[in-house]
Formats: C-alpha cells, structure tokens, sequence
C-alpha cells in the first residue's frame, strides 16, 4: 500500500496552461512557473504578471544585453506575483512581436465556441 501512495506523489502532474489573449487579438497558452523558485533560462520567454496585468515580458538575453530591460525585469520582480512561461518561435522577428503582443495581454477567463 506504501509504494502505491508514494508512486501517486511522485508521479509527474500534467502541466496545466492558462490563455492569454494578445493585444493583436492572438491567444497564447502560457505554462504557469512557481514565481518563488522560478529562474530565466536563456532558451525561454517569460511573463511576469501582477494579478492579470504584464508588468515583464523578455527572456534572460534581454535581461543580460539590454539595460532597459534589466531595470524593467528588477522593478517587475518586486511588483510580480505570477510567472509564466511562454512557447515562442526561435526566430527574433517572431519574438519581438510575441513581447509586444503580451506587453498589453490579458487573460482569458472563458472560450465560448458560437
């Protein structure tokens, strides 16, 4: 009985996304992160949110080469209380766009299929 208790523990959860409806009106499932332990890869684009507003969206290379976004990404950590990890083409014409679009995202509480 133990080892079925510590198998339904340790079995891996399912990642649960959340949608988030772009300025563009393009929806994008973001993958929530712990924001106490989350940290920046430099492969990843992040958002991170205070309740359901952008307050950040960049990835570590922004942090490390650009000093406006350094500054934005500190202020965002002291008033952020959500992170999330965003699916984002490689190519930098398509992230660019993908940061400006979540820049002024907001959740979606509801999809009705008319």
């Amino acid at each position: 009985m133990m080892i079925l208790a510590e198998r339904r523990f340790t079995a891996q959860m399912p990642v649960r996304q959340v949608n988030w409806r772009g300025r563009s009106g393009r929806f994008y499932a973001l993958t929530p992160e712990r924001f106490d332990t989350f940290a920046l890869t430099t492969a990843g684009l992040y958002l991170l949110a205070r309740g359901t507003m952008p307050v950040w969206v960049g990835s570590a290379d922004d942090v490390i080469n650009d000093a406006q976004s350094r500054s934005r990404f500190r202020l965002a950590l002291e008033a952020a209380d959500r992170a999330f990890l965003v699916a984002a083409d490689g190519d930098e014409l398509s992230r660019m766009t993908t940061v400006w679009d979540l820049e002024g995202a907001e959740p979606v509480t509801g999809l009705s299929a008319a």
